[in-house]
């Protein structure tokens, strides 16, 4: 998910206590934490450079999420994402990406077309090249750019943690060939429904993108992981 400051400019539209949880959530679901990990408090402050305070906060923050459990005199132990959780959030996400690729048909502008389509044109040359760090880099703006232009804050930000949680697993299968084709070639077609107008089509292509995401998923193996 990239390395960044916790301690950045006070102007970060982030606070420190955000960046905080947002920085071992990352942790968390890139893998870094495993299963049962305990998170230590005063560790984890030293290497962020923050007092305890802020790493506090963001433990309970990460205990409402359900990605740690925290036991009373004990610690804090990593729960993470589960296959079974995997495939809850996958099925949540076909029907929410449905809608929003409906919202956005409506709502979408030039400009923000303008940007899906260049996402495309660059998603397919980096697949010529075999470029996947590039071709995971460009999933991730597709989606985005598909979610603000919904036009629904509420929906961004589910959307946004939902396509989040699942950062890992979607990193392992888009660096496939074959996946990150048919990826590419589902971001046009999405896209181009967008682009006519077509609310229907939209809805129903972006639905079947995230059921084929999940579905490559189970087929490497990777939904298997753990329950």
């Amino acid at each position: 998910m990239g390395e960044y400051d916790v301690n950045q400019d006070a102007s970060d539209k982030y606070s420190l206590r955000g960046r905080v949880f947002k920085k071992i959530r990352g942790d968390i679901l890139d893998g870094r934490y495993q299963e049962n990990d305990e998170l230590r408090e005063a560790a984890i402050a030293e290497e962020l450079g923050v007092s305890r305070t802020p790493v506090r906060e963001a433990f309970r923050q990460l205990e409402l999420e359900g990605l740690i459990r925290i036991v009373p005199n004990k610690g804090a132990y990593v729960t993470g994402i589960s296959s079974s959780d995997v495939a809850d959030i996958y099925e949540i996400r076909s029907l929410l990406e449905g809608l929003c690729a409906r919202w956005a048909t409506k709502k979408i502008t030039k400009e923000k077309i303008d940007e899906m389509e260049e996402t495309i044109l660059l998603s397919e040359f980096h697949l010529s090249k075999e470029h996947y760090e590039q071709l995971i880099d460009l999933d991730n703006r597709f989606h985005m750019q598909l979610y603000e232009a919904c036009g629904s804050k509420m929906l961004i930000h589910l959307l946004k943690d939902f396509h989040q949680y699942v950062h890992k697993e979607r990193q392992q299968t888009l660096s496939s060939w074959e996946r990150s084709k048919a990826a590419v070639a589902e971001h046009k077609s999405i896209m181009e429904a967008i682009r006519d107008g077509n609310a229907a089509l939209a809805e129903k292509l972006a639905d079947e993108h995230i059921c084929n995401a999940y579905q490559n998923m189970v087929k490497c193996g990777l939904s298997e992981e753990k329950e």
